[in-house]
């Protein structure tokens, strides 16, 4: 995607979304060198940047030069409506990476050291000791090998897993992985049957609406699942029938089909399945004003941002 052409740039009035906080917006304005309006205020009659996590049917007109996103998945934005042709967007990743890794490092140390049985026994003031297990040298499975998933593979590997990615295409190899094989491939059907865990870090798009669903689920030889990507790439119904038949040992989901899951959601009463509100990776202040800054300069040195989405192909 071509970035906005440095006249109308220049001219661009800059909006942000009431959910940016008045700190950040201060450092937009640094960035961007001029004052910016609340999306309360009437339609722009030029060219304009918003910064935002949503973007109202009012905005989405071809005046609209850029919208950064606050947030690091786009698919509801994408979803919302038709995109306006030829506007920029970005997205705000910021440390998730890294916080996300550190997520499913928690929860596959958490397994290992029996904490949640501790944590149960304690409150019933009950005393017997628990094995535990070691997870170096036991195969971990990341669906994703983008920023994400890389980071991942790259803090389980460093603690002794052998990490397997699924990506779209093989590549042999990828950053924070000792293999990258292709989805839908033998090969990684034979490292589901190794997997001690399989994380999935996919995004919501047409071509990852429950991937994750009965064959994979069945390829399963007693893995844990950890879902930190998004929950409309699960096929909740086969997910619970392989919890039930043992072929998935647990799950921990961070992401769910439908948010938030009300209180009688049967979600709620999977077997062995912790459910965690989405929040293995939010979005920090300081993330969105760094990430906004680097796109920023690039677009001003006429260069598509690193952090730019294919609208077309949703990420």
């Amino acid at each position: 995607m071509e970035p906005p052409h440095p006249g109308p740039l220049a001219r661009a009035r800059l909006l942000t979304s009431p959910s940016v906080s008045p700190s950040v917006v201060r450092e937009l304005e640094r960035i961007a060198g001029r004052p910016a309006l609340s999306a309360h205020a009437p339609v722009p009659d030029g060219p304009f940047v918003y910064v935002g996590d949503s973007l109202p049917e009012a905005l989405r007109t071809p005046l609209l030069l850029w919208f950064h996103s606050v947030n690091a998945g786009t698919d509801a934005l994408l979803s919302a409506g038709a995109w306006p042709e030829g506007a920029l967007l970005t997205r705000t990743v910021g440390r998730m990476g890294e916080r996300i890794a550190q997520y499913v490092l928690g929860w596959v140390l958490a397994e290992c050291q029996a904490v949640p049985l501790h944590t149960a026994q304690h409150a019933r003031a009950e005393w017997r000791r628990l094995p535990s297990e070691l997870a170096a040298g036991r195969t971990a499975v990341v669906h994703g090998t983008g920023r994400i998933g890389s980071a991942v593979g790259g803090l389980l590997r460093a603690c002794g897993l052998r990490t397997v990615g699924v990506g779209r295409t093989a590549r042999g190899t990828a950053p924070g992985f000792d293999l990258v094989v292709t989805a839908g491939s033998d090969e990684e059907a034979t490292a589901l049957g190794e997997a001690r865990w399989v994380v999935s870090t996919l995004p919501s798009t047409a071509a990852t609406h429950r991937f994750h669903g009965s064959g994979r689920f069945t390829a399963m030889e007693g893995a844990t699942f950890i879902n930190v990507g998004r929950g409309a790439t699960v096929d909740m119904a086969a997910l619970e029938t392989a919890l039930h038949a043992g072929t998935v040992r647990g799950a921990v989901l961070d992401v769910l089909p439908g948010e938030p899951a009300a209180p009688g959601d049967p979600v709620w009463r999977l077997p062995r399945t912790v459910i965690t509100s989405h929040s293995a990776g939010i979005t920090a202040d300081e993330d969105v004003v760094a990430d906004f800054a680097a796109c920023w300069a690039a677009v001003e040195d006429r260069r598509t941002p690193a952090l730019a989405v294919d609208t077309r192909r949703g990420y």
